[in-house]
């Protein structure tokens, strides 16, 4: 690990960042620094009416990040390591949630001046929660300006960020799922998320970067996504990024290709020509059954008959679930490992 380290740690609305980042500075021996949003003058006006009071809000924290991040980031990093419950990146996210028009291009024009001079973090850890767990969370700790907290909004928030950090390259990402855990009362628990920490420290590099995208993927990328042994999360990002490569006067018109619901629909009949095709392999096996009489062999050669059609169509149903969990941000194979841990915990009982 770096001898000073820099860590910001990012989620959504009440996912617990200042809390984590409070009861790790001393495993990490590092400074803090936290956002100061109770200045903002607009917040709680903000809340009640967003449209109303999205620019000015967003201008102040914009402006206030900025210069918590010049002032303490750099002269921190002189002399220790310092954990962070804010990245400035998350500004820019906030904005594409609140602005639009003019506003919008207005603060772009000042974000990108401003951004090429804030130091980057060593690493993000992304905390994660479902939508009832932070409205919980937030109805906890109860603070005034978040008592109109639209759960709608926070809805939009927590996949927002999801998105946002299955795709972000800049910094090494770590995402973890807070759902389940209680790092306040139970130090098994903190403990998990310290060592998943320094772990993604140690590597140097959480996710891998993705291969270079374009038009069409070639041989020399090809090669390094296979011979890179990649994780069911770094395909999603892959796909998400390939998807983004799409001609615009294709799917991407009037937003199918990032509709939910139209890629669902997608997704059904993909399945409907894979159930097509295994009724072939069903045929095929049954009339192969009559001939040999051995019906696992049957079976085995009436696959084969049928692989080439079967693997396509397998691979389209893949490609339509990533899509399915990255427009919904989900951590499709820790959703998947959390389900199977369940599975074998009731085959226990």
């Amino acid at each position: 690990m770096p001898e000073n380290m820099y860590i910001a740690i990012e989620g959504a609305i009440g996912v617990g960042k200042t809390t984590l980042a409070r009861l790790i500075r001393d495993e990490f021996d590092a400074e803090l620094l936290l956002e100061v949003f109770e200045e903002n003058p607009f917040l709680s006006d903000f809340y009640t009416d967003r449209e109303r009071y999205a620019f000015q809000t967003q201008i102040f924290f914009l402006l206030s990040r900025y210069r918590q991040q010049q002032q303490v980031v750099p002269a921190t990093l002189q002399r220790s390591s310092l954990i962070s419950d804010y990245t400035f990146a998350k500004d820019r996210l906030f904005a594409h949630l609140n602005l639009k028009g003019d506003e919008l291009e207005m603060y772009e024009r000042v974000h990108a001046i401003l951004a090429e001079k804030i130091t980057l973090p060593d690493l993000i850890v992304h905390l994660k929660a479902d939508t009832d767990t932070l409205m919980k969370r937030i109805a906890f700790r109860d603070r005034t300006y978040e008592r109109e907290m639209d759960r709608d909004y926070l809805e939009a928030v927590r996949m927002a960020y999801d998105r946002f950090f299955a795709d972000y390259e800049r910094v090494p990402v770590l995402p973890i799922d807070t759902n389940s855990l209680d790092i306040v009362h139970n130090p098994q628990d903190l403990a998990k998320v310290v060592s998943r920490i320094k772990s993604a420290l140690e590597k140097g590099t959480y996710q891998r970067p993705l291969p270079r995208i374009g038009p069409a993927l070639d041989e020399a990328d090809r090669a390094v996504f296979v011979e890179g042994r990649r994780r069911l999360g770094d395909f999603q990002r892959w796909h998400l990024a390939l998807d983004r490569e799409k001609d615009p006067s294709a799917e991407l018109r009037a937003g199918l290709l990032t509709d939910l619901y139209f890629n669902f629909i997608c997704l059904t009949e993909e399945v409907g020509d894979l159930g097509a095709e295994l009724r072939k392999v069903w045929s095929a096996q049954e009339e192969l059954y009559r001939r040999a009489g051995n019906r696992q062999e049957a079976l085995d050669r009436a696959t084969q008959q049928h692989l080439p059609e079967l693997r396509q169509e397998l691979a389209d149903c893949l490609a339509f679930l990533l899509r399915l969990a990255n427009y919904t941000g989900i951590d499709l194979e820790e959703a998947f490992l959390d389900k199977m841990k369940e599975k074998k915990r009731r085959m226990r009982v």
